[in-house]
């Protein structure tokens, strides 16, 4: 599964996941797959209509075997969350009462104080058609709720609690700008190997009588090199670049390269790199 890496840290923590009566073992095994991508690990299920294991379930978490084997199963939800100490309720509907509601940024950062404090929290998710009813949302602490389309704001479960678990991760980063991976370091081109492009470029335009009327040659000239010169070019950049034009000057469609026919003659500069960026 693209992605996954058996050998790397596998985070498993925070608020148990709890889904009330879901219907399809499609969407909980949705739901531990958004758990799993960002370290969550208890799945705990209250009164699932087509019983537990499912193996529909165990077939769309991708992998997430970890929490699927490990999910607990309730007849009710006092049962479910009698040992849990804060629980949120997920609900789009506005609720009577007097229970705080909260943003899922403000959610997960109170869920991330109380978990380094020690205690066990939940969110609470409801059915798939019309979600908790007041009474399940009653037994919650507080309402988390998500800003969506005020004319739909209907959200599939795996959905929504993707979007808990991605605040869940983000609670617990030190900089919201840090990404697991960075692209990898090139070397900034010289303004030598810029001019041995701009050579080769205009010099295979010009056989081709690119550059027509001749007295408006030094205009195009300029046009091409003000495109070619609006970013700062990398070494390898230049190279694929050199590349492509060394392949155009030498092949054309009716004998492209690898047809075993003779490549025509290049007037290309003899300086020009080889570059064997073109796919072969």
């Amino acid at each position: 599964m693209a992605g996954t890496n058996s050998e790397r840290q596998l985070l498993a923590e925070g608020p148990a996941i709890i889904l009330v009566e879901p219907q399809m073992g499609e969407n909980i095994g949705m739901v531990a797959r958004a758990m799993a991508n960002f370290g969550l690990a208890e799945l705990r299920l209250v009164n699932p209509r087509d019983g537990w294991p499912n193996e529909r379930a165990q077939a769309t978490a991708s992998k997430a075997d970890h929490i699927i084997e490990a999910t607990k199963v309730y007849e009710t939800l006092e049962q479910a969350i009698a040992d849990l100490n804060f629980v949120y309720a997920t609900t789009a509907r506005e609720r009577d009462g007097y229970k705080p509601v909260r943003s899922p940024v403000v959610a997960a950062e109170t869920l991330r104080a109380k978990f380094k404090a020690g205690e066990g929290t939940g969110i609470l998710f409801g059915r798939e058609r019309w979600g908790l009813t007041n009474e399940e949302v009653a037994l919650a602490d507080e309402i988390v709720t998500f800003p969506v389309n005020p004319a739909f704001a209907s959200l599939n479960i795996a959905q929504a609690v993707l979007l808990m678990s991605y605040e869940w991760m983000k609670s617990g980063m030190e900089d919201l700008g840090d990404v697991p991976f960075q692209a990898i370091e090139q070397r900034p081109s010289t303004k030598d190997q810029l001019f041995g492009l701009f050579d080769q470029l205009e010099e295979a335009l010009d056989a081709r009588n690119y550059f027509h009327p001749a007295g408006k040659k030094p205009k195009m000239v300029d046009n091409l090199r003000a495109v070619l010169s609006r970013r700062a070019f990398t070494e390898q950049e230049i190279s694929v670049l050199r590349g492509v034009i060394s392949s155009l000057d030498r092949f054309t469609r009716q004998s492209p390269r690898g047809s075993g026919s003779h490549p025509r003659s290049s007037k290309a500069p003899k300086e020009a790199p080889s570059d064997d960026s073109s796919g072969e």
